[in-house]
């Protein structure tokens, strides 16, 4: 097997692997500079003998990819003959994590909830400035319900139907 980095040859071959596993969301814009990590696994391609037994499998220039019999991308390395099939990707596009920091002793809470509605206007138009297609919030448990219910009249999406994981990289 082999991982390395994404090119534009690669599309096709990774939206029928994005067909094939049926899942309910778009396929992404991979020229979209937030996906900052395109990682593509390649594993060697064993030429299937069509016809005879003795028949020569197909020989493809170095470097040049060619369409395999199942339909997917097959590339070469630098060794002639020596094919590879692209069976996955792995994709990073960058996101933001809201934290908000309000005073819970000043104003009253009138005041800190028009104070909240100044930084969320003021913070959405600096995420969306900065190229951001989203911001995710994680709510403390005990605040979760009534804060959720505020953060749904300013527009946000409660999404319980997929399932949040978290990788703690070092």
């Amino acid at each position: 097997m082999h991982v390395r980095e994404y090119t534009e040859g690669d599309l096709d071959a990774l939206r029928a692997i994005h067909a094939a596993q049926g899942f309910d969301y778009a396929f992404p814009d991979l020229r979209n500079p937030l996906f900052v990590t395109k990682l593509v696994l390649a594993q060697n391609a064993t030429p299937e003998v069509v016809g005879a037994q003795h028949a020569a499998p197909p020989q493809v220039p170095p470097g040049c990819v060619s369409d395999g019999e199942d339909g997917r991308k097959l590339e070469t390395d630098e060794n002639p003959g020596s094919q590879r099939r692209i069976i996955g990707a792995a994709l990073l596009r960058l996101t933001a994590e809201a934290y908000l920091l309000l005073d819970p002793k000043a104003g009253s809470p009138r005041e800190r909830w028009q104070w909240l509605l100044a930084l969320h206007v003021a913070t959405e138009r600096d995420a969306w400035q900065r190229g951001l297609d989203d911001v995710h919030a994680w709510l403390p448990p005990p605040i979760a319900k009534k804060f959720g219910r505020r953060l749904e009249h300013l527009g946000w999406l409660r999404d319980d139907s997929w399932k949040p994981y978290c990788k703690r990289l070092g």
